[in-house]
């Protein structure tokens, strides 16, 4: 299978690459060198190397300049992603599409499952379910995976990496308890994408580890884990941070389609977890 994955270069397509490699498919990746908001590139790239499936998991993460600044992050966010799916048209061949939970408002109370409505409250949030609606009304075959709080070997920034970082160079922590959601690993993702993608089951899923917890029960797994377990560790609200982007306050994502299709139970968080910050430590990554 010839495979073209957008974003090859960030936390999750890093994996990504690596995992479909890694199960001999034909990978090309493209990140800056593939400029997906201009749809003549696009058009004229895609479609010429025949591929048998494209992934987009290229994105503007920025979700708090996103609100200061709306054109450039639906630019990337949603006009790029509306791209890609002409050129899948134009190519004939299915497109797979990484989503969030910004698309729910957080305020269920419980965790979402695939058949929930969405109520985006932020422009990131309402840029992705956009971009999962054209595709889905676009294109016959198409694969939407919703996931959240992504943590990678290949991510420059992610929670885990900024929780270790302040705590090393501040000494000291103040983190949210409003936020409520499950850690993922990006090489389980990456794992979840490839089983799913190769079976043909085309649709909705959500897909990350098992397991929940708030930003500041997660602070604590991972400054424990790290033997920082003297690091005081402040509790604090979400609005005490004044940040301009709404997050969802409680969105877990239950995995309802992978579970009822047959595929295997992700591991609990923890798990790659601990893997992840002895990698990190190991290598001088922190």
């Amino acid at each position: 299978m010839r495979v073209v994955i957008c974003g090859a270069a960030g936390q999750l397509g890093t994996d990504l690459v690596q995992v479909f490699e890694a199960e001999g498919e034909e990978v090309m990746g493209f990140d800056l060198d593939l400029d997906i908001t201009d749809h003549s590139l696009v058009m004229e790239k895609i479609p010429s190397l025949d591929p048998d499936l494209l992934i987009n998991s290229a994105a503007d993460l920025n979700a708090d300049q996103a609100e200061r600044d709306p054109e450039p992050s639906l630019k990337t966010n949603f006009t790029g992603t509306q791209n890609l799916v002409l050129a899948c048209l134009e190519a004939d061949c299915p497109m797979a599409f990484i989503s969030s939970d910004y698309v729910f408002d957080g305020m269920k109370g419980a965790a979402y499952n695939e058949l929930d409505e969405p109520n985006p409250q932020s422009v990131y949030g309402k840029a992705k379910l956009a971009s999962e609606r054209y595709m889905s009304s676009s294109l016959a075959r198409w694969y939407v995976f919703r996931t959240q709080w992504l943590f990678g070997k290949a991510g420059k920034r992610n929670f885990v990496k900024s929780i270790l970082r302040n705590a090393k160079e501040k000494g000291s922590l103040r983190v949210v308890t409003d936020e409520v959601g499950t850690p993922t690993c990006t090489e389980d993702l990456a794992k979840i994408v490839y089983r799913v993608c190769t079976s043909d089951w085309y649709g909705l899923y959500h897909a990350t580890n098992e397991g929940v917890c708030s930003r500041f029960e997660f602070a604590k797994q991972i400054i424990d884990i790290a033997g920082f377990e003297d690091v005081p560790v402040e509790p604090i609200v979400y609005a005490d941070l004044d940040l301009p982007c709404p997050r969802p306050p409680y969105s877990p994502l239950d995995n309802m389609n992978l579970r009822l299709q047959g595929f295997p139970p992700a591991r609990n968080y923890m798990e790659p977890l601990r893997e992840y910050i002895e990698w990190l430590q190991s290598n001088d990554a922190i």
